[in-house]
């Protein structure tokens, strides 16, 4: 775990967990592990097998399906 803060594009936070060869933090690593198990019980024996370099195309397809939420901006000054 190289990185610093989450792979995903926007996420400041502190990492947790591997996702193959990336970082990611606690709340999207739940995320992926909820993504995995909708895939079918067959993608937790398939994923343990793998190796971290194998897992990066499984990891893609997820972060694919992330919507990334930008923070509100303050509304302009009514005149």
């Amino acid at each position: 775990m190289h990185d610093l803060t989450c792979m995903i594009k926007g996420c400041q936070t502190r990492v947790y967990a591997p996702a193959g060869t990336h970082s990611i933090c606690r709340e999207h690593f739940l995320a992926y592990l909820i993504w995995r198990r909708r895939k079918g019980p067959q993608m937790f024996m398939k994923y343990a097998g793998m190796t971290m370099e194998e897992r990066d195309p499984l990891v893609a397809e997820w972060a694919s399906t992330i919507r990334v939420e930008e923070a509100p901006t303050a509304p302009a000054p009514k005149s």
